[in-house]
């Protein structure tokens, strides 16, 4: 499978830069086996509507099903699915991997890969931050809080989540699977 991009939509695109988080269960949070990451100024900002180059992208590698809006303020995890956020506006800073997790500023360009039982939290952004999420292949995400009832049916989801055919944002030869181990 070969992404399909528009020539204006890749001249969008910066190379590689990624950096991983391993984030191991904490009892309440599973978090993943395979590591967050966090492409720093992965796409040049634009000066209108970001959030359809991100959009774009996305979907032109198979992260589909997007939306437009910011992180929730409270710890959230999907245990079904990977999910990809592309920051086209403002800045955050959001935890993740539970309480006993990581903190990252985000700014607009960058990307963030979500293996599936990875929690995020917003712990504070600017007035204009805004996000495109995505899944592969549109999966329709489930969502979980870290509630004991949650487990063990969500690790058990987490274990069956299978590994995306293409990069969110580089397609074949992109850092993920570098990373991921495809």
């Amino acid at each position: 499978m070969k992404p399909r991009h528009e020539s204006h939509i890749m001249e969008s695109v910066n190379p590689p830069r990624a950096i991983s988080f391993d984030l191991t269960d904490d009892g309440s949070i599973p978090n993943n086996k395979l590591p967050l990451l966090i492409y720093q100024a992965a796409v040049k900002p634009a000066p209108r509507d970001a959030a359809s180059i991100f959009e774009q992208l996305f979907a032109g590698n198979g992260w589909t099903g997007s939306w437009r809006d910011g992180v929730y303020t409270y710890h959230h995890y999907h245990s079904n699915t990977h999910e990809v956020l592309g920051v086209y506006a403002g800045s955050a800073t959001v935890k993740f991997g539970g309480d006993k997790g990581i903190k990252q500023k985000l700014t607009a360009g960058d990307v963030i890969v979500i293996p599936a039982g990875v929690a995020h939290k917003n712990l504070g952004a600017s007035s204009d931050f805004g996000v495109v999420g995505a899944y592969p292949n549109g999966v329709e995400w489930d969502m979980n809080y870290g509630q004991p009832k949650e487990r063990p049916q969500a690790d058990e989801n987490i274990a069956r989540v299978p590994m995306p055919e293409l990069d969110p944002v580089y397609g074949v030869a992109g850092p993920l699977h570098e990373l991921w181990g495809k």
